[in-house]
């Protein structure tokens, strides 16, 4: 089987309490991550400054010595609050980002009205690391830090 992704940060951050405050006071922040076998889906929710806006996801898998940029694309059946507009994106990361030794770090940038906000997981980027599968575990699966496995298929 293929090795694993596992992210160093809750993957499903939209769900958790107080994200749309956190969305008001910082302009944008991730909402979720789910991994498909063409690469790192998500989406980003920002605060509806302006009516022009781009939204973008930086990524490195070599500990930023490269780069590259993917757009984020604009989701018109968004969030109902009036306050917010969630865009998607999707890292085409290929076979090389699931390998064992595999890091992934992302942030997210947030252009509007002649500023720039960015996401970058209070300092830290939203990361993922490779992890080679281990042999199936006994009894009920357990997950103590709460965080999920992302599957490269």
């Amino acid at each position: 089987p293929p090795p694993l992704l596992e992210p160093l940060f809750p993957p499903q951050p939209g769900a958790s309490p107080g994200f749309a405050e956190r969305v008001r006071q910082h302009k944008v922040r991730l909402e979720w991550v789910r991994a498909e076998p063409a690469g790192l889906r998500g989406a980003v929710r920002v605060l509806n400054l302006a009516y022009e806006k781009a939204v973008s996801v930086r990524y490195t898998l070599n500990r930023w010595a490269s780069c590259a940029e993917v757009p984020a694309a604009y989701q018109p059946a968004g969030p109902a609050d009036g306050l917010t507009d969630r865009f998607a994106f999707l890292l085409p990361l290929g076979p090389a980002a699931a390998a064992a030794e595999a890091a992934l770090e992302f942030a997210v940038r947030y252009r509007v009205a002649g500023a720039e906000y960015w996401d970058n997981n209070e300092g830290a980027n939203y990361r993922l690391r490779g992890r080679q599968r281990g042999p199936p575990a006994a009894g009920p699966l357990q997950d103590p830090d709460n965080t999920a496995w992302i599957h490269f298929i």
